[in-house]
């Protein structure tokens, strides 16, 4: 959730928190009211007021917390997508089956696991192996061991 909705959610709770003090301490004030004869040196009216004021701040600190996370706090989401590949390889020179592996690899940002090439080109896993092989050999990737599969790295 970005920051600016999580700070306008801070502020509507605190809304309502605030109709919900608001409420209580009208009724605590009724009771007060009725049942002191003291006026306002009246130990209860003290409690009373003292709860006021803690309960107001409260719901004002919420306000001011909502508002700094709402319009000051920079939303902290980064863009987590791979970065584009600026130096492409010249695909000019590669026969069909290399031309499309290296699309594969380009497509998903330099980096793709072997199973997954198998699996999309519904080619064999020698077929893929070779012709990895030939890519490898003309400098164009590069394959490094990852458990039961390799990881195809675009040099």
């Amino acid at each position: 959730m970005k920051n600016k909705h999580v700070g306008f959610l801070v502020i509507g709770i605190a809304v309502l928190i605030f109709f919900l003090v608001m409420s209580f301490n009208n009724a605590l004030e009724t009771i007060v009211s009725m049942s002191c004869t003291h006026g306002v040196s009246c130990p209860m009216q003290v409690t009373l007021d003292t709860q006021k004021q803690i309960s107001y701040g409260l719901v004002a600190l919420l306000v001011v917390l909502g508002g700094v996370v709402s319009f000051f706090l920079k939303d902290g989401s980064k863009n987590l997508e791979k970065p584009k590949l600026s130096n492409q390889p010249n695909l000019e020179n590669l026969d069909e089956a290399e031309r499309i592996i290296m699309n594969i690899v380009l497509r998903e940002n330099g980096s793709v696991y072997q199973s997954d090439l198998i699996k999309e080109t519904k080619q064999s896993k020698v077929k893929v192996s070779r012709v990895l092989d030939k890519l490898e050999g003309k400098g164009l990737i590069e394959r490094k061991r990852r458990g039961m599969t390799n990881i195809i790295i675009l040099k």
